[in-house]
């Protein structure tokens, strides 16, 4: 991600849902040179075919019914920044060379209008459509897919990263043990860990946030480590035989476990592993809108020591000024 980011051109971003397509496009715009500049979604799946078109290059007065007053599109408003396209393979043809036009030529215009307006827009867009396949299948313009895959990145699911599961189990328990007003975070058992590391987590990273929060806010002994982990949130002895999940329900039944010492919520990112550390600060960062101050308030940590981090791990532009 730091390598693309510093290149002003756009990126493609591929993943399953629930990958943290939206939160990667969040990154390479607080990384890159535009990180001052707006950062605009919308998600092009979302909406119709007109109304799509209206959403991203705006509306003139009258251009339609309903349409009483000028409004800009998520273009205009993304004029100096990034956009980020998420959904892009669910995109119209009709609309594609409208947006091909725009990554070209930086030019465009409203919906109803003739007026030609400029803008200087960084691109990133998402898809877990296989672009290639639909583009060779005529539903996908070859020349927008070009220029959308100057960079490409692929997200690889959460069941191909298993390493990650503690550390993110941990970084998301941590945040709602703090939300609950927690003094400490007791940590997962390790019955409970062993039954996250096993499960398939077809919903990726954000089902494994939901699953965290959910055990976190239903745990009542938060001085002991947390022994239970609900993964079908449907699951009940009345609900019909044929509709029931086949993945497990739950983590067994809890057995005693061996204290273990809990994390002090004000230590989040003192408690986060080395290896989790970069993703911790890109995240702070663009949860403060890149206010460094705010950031290193948000870690634990004082303003010399964040920026000592941001060094480290390569998140500090020569470009950027202290905030």
């Amino acid at each position: 991600m730091s390598r693309v980011a510093p290149v002003d051109r756009p990126v493609l971003i591929i993943g399953e849902r629930g990958t943290g397509k939206e939160l990667s496009a969040a990154r390479i715009h607080f990384l890159s040179p535009r990180w001052q500049g707006p950062f605009v979604k919308l998600n092009c799946a979302a909406l119709p075919e007109t109304l799509l078109e209206a959403e991203l290059f705006g509306v003139e007065a009258g251009a339609f019914t309903g349409a009483a007053r000028r409004r800009q599109g998520r273009f205009e408003l993304a004029d100096g920044g990034s956009i980020f396209l998420d959904e892009i393979g669910n995109t119209p043809l009709s609309l594609q060379e409208k947006i091909l036009r725009t990554i070209e030529y930086g030019e465009f215009e409203r919906l109803g209008g003739t007026e030609t307006l400029k803008v200087s827009v960084r691109i990133v867009a998402a898809t877990n459509v296989d672009l290639p396949s639909a583009a060779a299948a005529g539903r996908f313009r070859e020349d927008l897919l070009d220029r959308l895959a100057f960079d490409v990145l692929t997200l690889p699911p959460l069941r191909a990263r298993q390493g990650d599961i503690p550390l993110l189990a941990n970084h998301f328990g941590l945040g709602m043990a703090k939300s609950l007003q927690w003094p400490t975070f007791p940590g997962f058992s390790d019955r409970a860990m062993a039954a996250m590391d096993t499960y398939a987590w077809p919903g990726n990273v954000r089902e494994l946030k939901n699953v965290v929060e959910r055990a976190v806010a239903h745990w009542t002994e938060p001085e002991n480590a947390i022994d239970s982990v609900t993964f079908d949130p449907f699951a009940s002895p009345f609900r019909p035989p044929a509709a029931a999940s086949k993945v497990p329900k739950q983590s067994p039944d809890p057995e005693p476990q061996p204290k273990r010492a809990a994390v002090p919520i004000d230590g989040d990112y003192r408690a986060s592993l080395d290896a989790h550390a970069r993703s911790l600060l890109a995240d702070a960062l663009i949860q403060s809108k890149h206010n460094q101050r705010r950031a290193a308030a948000a870690l634990g940590l004082n303003y010399n020591q964040l920026r000592h981090e941001l060094r480290k791990y390569g998140l500090l532009p020569s470009q950027q000024s202290a905030s």
